[in-house]
């Protein structure tokens, strides 16, 4: 294994003396590993020296140390001779117990045996060295043989744990199988158990539904059952009257069920009769009460506070009396009115409608010395003042009370009637009361004192009562807060306009315009065309074409544009009969020769009127000056460009229509038939239909008549006048009927000359063509 020579060499040591490492624990290392390479070997054999321990001053352990690992037997030597130079070292400072140093071996044997001996002394020390070389291996080693000893024991266990798992597992999977088909009869009872207790259930709840007559009669009939109806278990009777109810009309065909509905039926209008009797008494108590004392009083605030707050705190001075009522009432109806359909409507109806009449009829005769009061001052005002003032101060204190009763109403019922043309609604079934107190619902008290007051007034008054009504009330601004009191008037102004006042106002028109358009003779003197004065075109209109303008402006002022349109009868009634006023003084001029121009007439007027049809949009025209402003518009509308072949059409005001579109092609001065009763068909066209035939024929007629003239006077016919007198008496006669309106004027003018050369090139066509006939 090792070289001869390595065992034949020992080496020259010197004897040393000095602390070495405590050999009391473990063997000291060997100092006899000698250098690979030939060693020397000395034949003098010298004895060794004797091998001592220095005695350490104390008995600690030496210090441990880590010895560089020797690559290989060869240079053993010099790692413990290294470690035995640092031992020494380290023995100045900390002497040990015993150290141990040993002098050079300096044998000198025969060069035969040196091997052997070294051999011999040498072999025990190499075992002892590879041992506590080996010693922390071997413990690592015994560690992994006896985790791997563990090891084998848990694998061990776990197959003997999975055996017993698969066959726990094979067990289970064979009971499973065991017991589907029981576990299929168990789901089965089961189900027939669920089913059993449904029915059971049902049973049970249908079977209350027959046995909760007998307690209900009991509680009804019973001596003291008018006072359930001030508390809270009256409720939960009606609540089951009305399930028992529904139930037996759902169920018509289970046993006795039509016996049952009638009998439940009248024990719900017997209990809701006990509510009837119990609010009677409570409204008859209130009554006794107040009645008597607003009848005494003067002053308008305890007259107020005795009316509602005394009298609402005498109504809701009570258990469940009160809550009883709101819930058979919404139960009927919704919280605006409408009608809730169902099973129990009309029963609860029959009674909402029999409490609403006793409360009225109580609040009526409780305040009626109270409305007579006022209804006596506005009468009184209406003769010291003036009608308008008067009715001003009616409608705004009538306002103020329907406000306070809508408010009492709706604390006490819990509803806020709302307008519906619905026959079942609270709206239709309360405006049939008619009584004298003004309320959200019935203005006919007021409508009717005010038309009794406006009837003899004249029309201004009772437009101003009526605009004044719109315009406070109806209209609203846009940064305006509507509070409550604001809407309930908004609402009572609609109802009391639409329903009375703008009927009756549009009546007033009518007479009027019967009155001072239809109806007047025809005057001669207002036959003519008078001069323009103050700039105002209408100055010198016909007096009923004036009257026609006012009306219009007065109507628009008290009236929305919703109803100042076209389509309403008034405008309609008032043009019509305006034109109709026309025609009759244009036949009475043409029978008179009276020296005024017919055709000029007629479009002078004409004019007018549709100037402010255009001017108003039958709409707002109080900030427009007076005047022909708007005759360009409607020149543009009314323009004659294809007279005679050249003027083609009129735009009437109405978009869409023609006013030359009928009478250009074949028949330019078509005249309008008449029926049997000498009527013109004009008259079944609208307003603007018959102002644009009547406007488009005179215009026609007056151009035609003055451009003939025109051009007799330029050609020089026999006995024409000339062109210049005719010129003169045409701006004579245009300069007083449109002064202020140099525009019609030149308008008119370039339609006769037009018409003029119409003729003229009709007279030239019919020369050529005799001409070329010859």
């Amino acid at each position: 294994m090792y070289e001869d020579s390595w065992y034949s060499y020992v080496p020259d040591v010197q004897p040393k003396r000095g602390p070495s490492q405590n050999t009391s624990h473990r063997r000291k290392e060997s100092l006899l590993q000698q250098p690979n390479g030939t060693a020397e070997v000395s034949n003098n054999a010298e004895p060794l020296d004797d091998l001592y321990e220095v005695e350490s001053d104390s008995n600690s352990p030496p210090d441990p140390t880590i010895a560089r690992r020797a690559k290989s037997y060869s240079s053993f030597y010099d790692i413990v001779q290294a470690q035995l130079s640092e031992d020494g070292s380290k023995n100045g400072r900390k002497k040990r117990r015993k150290d141990y140093g040993w002098d050079a071996l300096d044998v000198v044997q025969p060069e035969a045996s040196s091997r052997l001996d070294d051999e011999s002394l040498l072999g025990p020390l190499n075992d002892e060295l590879l041992e506590a070389r080996q010693q922390e291996y071997l413990l690592y080693h015994d560690q992994l043989a006896m985790t791997e000893r563990h090891l084998e024991t848990l694998i061990e266990d776990t197959n003997s744990a999975l055996t017993v798992l698969a066959s726990l597992s094979e067990s289970f999977r064979s009971v499973e199988d065991q017991t589907t088909s029981f576990q299929s009869q168990c789901d089965d009872l089961l189900s027939e158990q669920k089913r059993l207790q449904a029915l059971a259930d049902e049973v049970g709840t249908d079977l209350h539904y027959y046995t909760y007559l007998d307690n209900v009669s009991r509680r009804l009939n019973a001596p003291g059952a008018s006072r359930l109806v001030d508390g809270d278990p009256f409720g939960e009777i009606l609540d089951d009257l009305d399930s028992c109810i529904v139930f037996m009309m759902k169920n018509p065909t289970y046993r006795d069920a039509e016996s049952y509905l009638a009998r439940y039926q009248s024990l719900m209008t017997k209990a809701l009769h006990l509510l009837e009797v119990g609010f009677a008494a409570r409204l008859e108590k209130a009554s006794s009460e107040i009645s008597a004392k607003i009848a005494a009083s003067q002053s308008e605030s305890a007259r107020h506070a005795l009316a509602y707050g005394r009298f609402e705190e005498l109504i809701t001075a009570s258990y469940s009396l009160i809550p009883n009522i709101q819930k058979v009432v919404l139960s009927a109806y919704d919280q605006f009115g409408n009608a809730k359909e169902g099973p129990v409507f009309d029963i609860y109806s029959n009674t909402v409608k029999s409490l609403f009449q006793a409360y009225l009829a109580v609040r009526d005769r409780d305040l009626r010395p109270l409305i007579q009061q006022e209804l006596d001052a506005f009468r009184t005002e209406v003769k010291s003042t003036s009608a308008e003032t008067a009715s001003r101060n009616f409608v705004k204190q009538c306002f103020e009370r329907s406000y306070s009763e809508a408010s009492l109403f709706t604390r006490i019922f819990a509803i806020d009637p709302q307008y519906s043309t619905d026959p079942n609604s609270l709206y239709t079934v309360l405006k049939s009361y008619h009584r004298s107190l003004v309320n959200a619902i019935n203005v006919v008290p007021l409508a009717t004192n005010l038309q009794a007051v406006l009837q003899p007034s004249d029309l201004q008054t009772i437009c101003s009562v009526v605009g004044w009504a719109m315009n406070e009330y109806l209209l609203l601004e846009y940064d305006e807060e509507q509070t409550g009191f604001a809407a309930h008037c908004r609402e009572l102004t609609a109802r009391l306009l639409t329903e009375h006042l703008w009927v009756f106002t549009d009546a007033a028109f009518e007479a009027e315009i019967a009155k001072s358009i239809s109806r007047p003779p025809v005057n001669p003197d207002t036959l003519t065309i008078g001069p323009v004065t103050s700039g105002v075109a209408s100055s010198n209109a016909y007096p009923p074409v004036k009257r026609a303008l006012e009306l219009l402006v007065l109507f628009d002022q008290s009236m929305p544009k919703e109803r100042c349109q076209r389509s309403s009868p008034v405008v309609f009634k008032i043009v019509t009969e305006s034109v109709a006023a026309l025609r009759r003084a244009e036949a009475r001029i043409k029978a008179s020769k009276n020296g005024t121009d017919p055709d000029l007439f007629m479009i002078k007027n004409l004019l007018i009127l549709k100037n402010e049809l255009v001017s108003l949009e039958i709409g707002d025209v109080r900030n427009q000056a007076p005047g022909m402003q708007h005759f360009g518009q409607i020149w543009e509308t009314l323009s004659p460009q294809n007279l005679m072949g050249i003027l083609s059409s009129f735009s009437s005001y109405i978009p869409g229509s023609s006013l030359w579109s009928r009478a250009t092609s074949t028949s330019p001065a078509r005249i309008p038939s008449t029926n049997a009763r000498g009527n013109s068909n004009l008259e079944q066209q609208d307003a603007s239909e018959q102002l644009d035939e009547l406007l488009r024929q005179s215009i026609y007629s007056f151009t035609q008549r003055w451009g003939t003239f025109v051009n007799d006077a330029q050609t020089g016919r026999l006995g024409a006048k000339s062109l210049a007198k005719v010129e003169k008496e045409l701006d004579d006669i245009l300069q007083r009927a449109f002064s202020n309106q140099p525009e019609v004027m030149m308008k008119l003018k370039e339609a006769i000359q037009l018409n003029a050369q119409a003729q003229n090139d009709a007279k030239l066509d019919k020369k050529g063509s005799k001409i070329t006939r010859v």
